[in-house]
């Protein structure tokens, strides 16, 4: 049978993590299929019909489709489920927001974080904060997985010529509506997708220190800031540069960890970056313990030297 991923998309566009997802299914066996749920979402449609590797995309479009309300998106999976025997979501804000409500609906187990396909019915998924690896069979006659974008490289985003196939979209549940959105406008890459990354931690002092000594670094490189959770709890950052377990995790060409002990949590979120750069005064830091390049040095006095030798 074939496998269904759940496209993300702002109706004109695919977000990058659908390549990454798309990549996990054709690793499942059998075609990879496309769900392009929305609004208006042609453009979106056709840029799922170009990417190679998939043999159709399922286009359902209405107004109860807008903005991946997750009982709308839910039902509209549902629909399709019998036909599928893998349904792959991002493990994004979005598909960890509506895949939970479409294993309940189906219930069946979801399989979450999966970073590995082993064979059709087994996967391999990170726990205890990344220190151990579960391996994880499932006998549900449809396997709901969400997949850690960053396991898996994206396949590219154009090359292929699938059919779209237009759907009856599902009635609207009327249980949530649209009120709003407040989203942040960034002139620098966005963390999950940024391929050079600067991170800051608590040995900053303030967030003046922190504009200050991190800004200019990441300027040089076209970076994307990141900071770990006792950066962002102090109030040197703001929430959604939280790299972490409970935060994001990144997996970029180039992670610099500025003033960062390095405790598990964000090793969790930051561990799997190709090259990993540590400055930190104290020798013992556990960050030490993952970086390929360390400095041990006063951060207010390396990183300028750093950016002026840029």
């Amino acid at each position: 049978m074939a496998a269904l991923v759940i496209a993300e998309h702002d109706n004109a566009s695919l977000k990058a993590a659908t390549l990454n997802t798309v990549a996990a299914a054709a690793q499942c066996g059998g075609d990879v299929h496309v769900l392009v749920a929305g609004a208006g979402a042609a453009a979106a449609a056709q840029a799922a019909a170009a990417i190679p590797g998939v043999a159709k995309v399922l286009h359902a479009d209405a107004p109860a489709l807008d903005h991946g309300l997750a009982e709308n998106v839910a039902a509209q999976v549902v629909a399709l489920a019998p036909a599928y025997s893998h349904i792959l979501f991002a493990a994004t804000a979005s598909g960890k927001n509506i895949a939970p409500r479409v294993a309940a609906l189906l219930d069946v187990a979801q399989i979450s974080d999966a970073t590995k396909v082993v064979a059709a019915d087994t996967f391999e998924r990170p726990i205890y904060a990344g220190n151990a690896i579960a391996t994880v069979q499932s006998s549900d006659a449809i396997k709901l997985i969400t997949v850690r974008t960053t396991a898996f490289d994206p396949v590219a985003a154009s090359g292929g010529s699938a059919a779209v196939e237009t759907l009856a979209p599902v009635a609207d549940s009327g249980k949530t509506a649209f009120q709003g959105a407040e989203i942040a406008k960034l002139e620098r890459p966005e963390l999950t997708s940024a391929k050079i990354i600067v991170s800051g931690g608590r040995a900053l002092g303030s967030s003046e220190k922190f504009d200050e000594v991190l800004v200019p670094l990441a300027d040089k490189l076209g970076a994307a800031l990141g900071a770990s959770r006792a950066a962002v709890d102090a109030g040197y950052a703001p929430n959604d540069w939280q790299v972490g377990q409970t935060g994001k995790i990144v997996a970029p060409q180039l992670y610099i960890a500025v003033g960062i002990s390095g405790a598990i949590q964000h090793l969790a979120g930051m561990k799997d970056s190709k090259v990993i750069v540590a400055i930190n005064k104290d020798a013992e830091a556990p960050i030490f313990s993952v970086a390929d390049y360390g400095l041990e040095a006063d951060l207010f006095t390396a990183v300028p030297e750093l950016v002026a030798a840029l």
